[in-house]
């Protein structure tokens, strides 16, 4: 497959995570997340007004990986 195809390709597995006030155990599920070996994933995370820094922690991970 091509370079270009492949940066086009939809992804294969979707995964909707919810987020509300899970500070406290975020970045330990977003990392497991990130680490998965499976090839072509979309983290989908869904912040529902967070009020204690979550959405800043989704933020810092959205920058972090495309």
């Amino acid at each position: 497959m091509r370079t270009e195809e492949k940066q086009f390709q939809q992804p294969a597995i979707s995964v909707i995570v919810p987020i509300y006030n899970t500070i406290d155990y975020l970045e330990e599920c977003l990392n497991s997340l990130v680490l998965q070996t499976l090839q072509n994933l979309e983290f989908i995370l869904i912040d529902d007004g967070s009020t204690d820094g979550s959405g800043i922690v989704c933020d810092n991970y959205a920058q972090k990986d495309s």
